[in-house]
């Protein structure tokens, strides 16, 4: 399974150097810094290179996936760190901006792309005011999900029922066109 990860490794790369000019760590220089972090249409990748957890896909743009994936298995819920990729389908992401970018969304920016087999292209992004491909606002879903979810939807968080049925939700995500199909 090849991974593109060009333009996330050029992120981490860069705020690493810095954070070591400073004498900090990443995160320390995350936490410092309330600059966006910069995101293109290539930060976007084929779906199920991402790490499964409980039928959605995590990764994180600042290499620390481990925290990343500590919050999503959190059993009573936990903020995601900055750099957090959470994603259900391949249409819908939500990426966790550093702290006070957007407190209306816990500082989560979603978009919605049209996904390809050359790739990715962001359709919409934003904080309040991005509306998926079926008329809904991310933030309308999202807000509902209880404060120690940190605005993740799953069954239980308190978020509206999706009218997919699981089977449907793993059609499309392995229909995801950007992953390369397997090798006879």
């Amino acid at each position: 399974m090849k991974r593109s990860f060009t333009k996330r490794t050029r992120i981490v790369l860069g705020l690493t150097a810095v954070a070591l000019s400073a004498g900090l760590g990443i995160n320390q220089l995350m936490a410092q810094s309330s600059q966006p972090i910069a995101i293109e249409a290539s930060t976007f990748d084929c779906l199920t290179d991402m790490t499964p957890v409980r039928g959605f896909f995590v990764d994180n743009l600042l290499g620390d996936l481990d925290a990343t994936l500590a919050a999503a298995n959190a059993p009573e819920g936990a903020p995601y760190p900055t750099g957090s990729v959470v994603q259900l389908v391949p249409t819908e992401v939500m990426v966790k901006q550093p702290e006070g970018t957007s407190p209306a969304t816990n500082d989560w920016e979603f978009f919605e792309l049209n996904v390809s087999p050359q790739g990715s292209e962001i359709a919409v992004r934003g904080f309040t005011d991005v509306v998926n491909r079926f008329g809904g606002n991310c933030l309308g879903c999202h807000i509902k999900a209880e404060p120690q979810w940190d605005m993740i939807c799953e069954t239980g968080h308190g978020c509206d029922p999706l009218p997919l049925s699981r089977e449907m939700i793993t059609g499309i995500q392995q229909a995801d066109p950007r992953c390369s199909a397997p090798e006879a």
